[in-house]
């Protein structure tokens, strides 16, 4: 396989962290964007990319990391910005003379969702088919991931959250990573696809918590919770567990100002959305396309609860 000059945003994420590795792996060079100098950047310097740091709003740096790249994976927090983002991105990508970006949009992005995230990833979508450049979007359902998120919950012994009787299959980051992966690396079949990406098998939040119970051998307890009920317990504001019970996995939303009113900002606008949505079956279904593409059978939602089941027992001091 030829060496290619591959560009990852977003690269100190899970699945950014995950697609630098595999391609390090395959043998190609990697120049990986981040944020801030911490350790996992140099963790990925250690492994032998190129760390870069920048914002993929500053259109000149895009343009200078851009610079000698063959193909890249886009990917933007759900933040206010991504349209301007993507703009400058594919300029910056039309000039380099891409041949592929893989865009990592959501399953719920489309035309009329009331989340102004899921709309906005649509719309950016779209902007990468105008500029012409080679572009593959994939669309996750809920990665297994989220249930890190909630780990101190998980701790607590109880999975209370919005989400009733809808279903979805989680995949794991590395799941993703390897279609992602995959698509950087061999390019030619996959311009102007759209690819949901599932885990294996669908399941209910209940089943889920029956799951986790059955994996760490101790009761974890599901209950449906107002939406509200849910904001509080994952800002920690009095209501159970109250123990470490932060969100600082959730872009930060409630690590700064665990007592603020956040109903109506960017990140919770979009939670309550997607609570609808999968209610209504936007997240479920399953399909082939991590084994076809990405050459393994996807993570099953056992397995992922095994492989970070240190995260999900509470410390002798806690």
């Amino acid at each position: 396989m030829e060496q290619r000059n591959i560009f990852v945003a977003g690269a100190t994420g899970a699945t950014g962290g995950e697609v630098v590795m595999q391609l390090l792996r395959r043998g190609h060079r990697v120049r990986a964007l981040a944020h801030r100098h911490d350790e996992r950047a140099e963790g990925l310097a250690r492994s032998g990319a190129e760390v870069v740091f920048g914002d993929l709003l500053d259109f000149d740096a895009m343009r200078t990391q851009l610079a000698g790249i063959q193909a890249a994976y886009f990917v933007y927090p759900i933040r206010p910005g991504i349209l301007s983002a993507t703009v400058q991105f594919a300029q910056a990508a039309r000039e380099a003379g891409l041949d592929m970006i893989v865009n990592m949009s959501q399953i719920s992005a489309r035309e009329d969702s009331k989340s102004h995230a899921a709309r906005d990833h649509w719309l950016s979508e779209r902007v990468f088919d105008w500029s012409g450049i080679p572009t593959a979007h994939v669309r996750p359902t809920f990665f297994a991931e989220w249930l890190l998120y909630l780990a101190p919950m998980i701790r607590a012994g109880i999975l209370h959250v919005p989400f009733g009787t809808g279903r979805h299959a989680p995949i794991a980051a590395e799941d993703q990573a390897a279609v992602i992966a995959a698509i950087l690396e061999q390019p030619a079949a996959h311009a102007g696809k759209i690819y949901p990406l599932f885990g294996p098998v669908e399941l209910t939040h209940a089943e889920i918590a029956r799951a986790i119970a059955h994996e760490l051998g101790r009761p974890v307890t599901y209950q449906q919770v107002p939406f509200e009920t849910f904001l509080q317990i994952l800002g920690g504001s009095g209501q159970k567990p109250p123990i470490q019970h932060t969100a600082t996995a959730l872009y930060g939303e409630f690590e700064d100002r665990p007592d603020r009113n956040s109903g109506d900002s960017f990140l919770i606008q979009h939670l309550r959305e997607v609570a609808v949505d999968h209610q209504n079956g936007l997240f479920a279904g399953t399909n082939n396309v991590v084994e076809t593409i990405g050459g393994r059978p996807p993570m099953t939602i056992e397995a992922f609860i095994r492989k970070h089941a240190a995260t999900f027992v509470a410390s002798s001091a806690a």
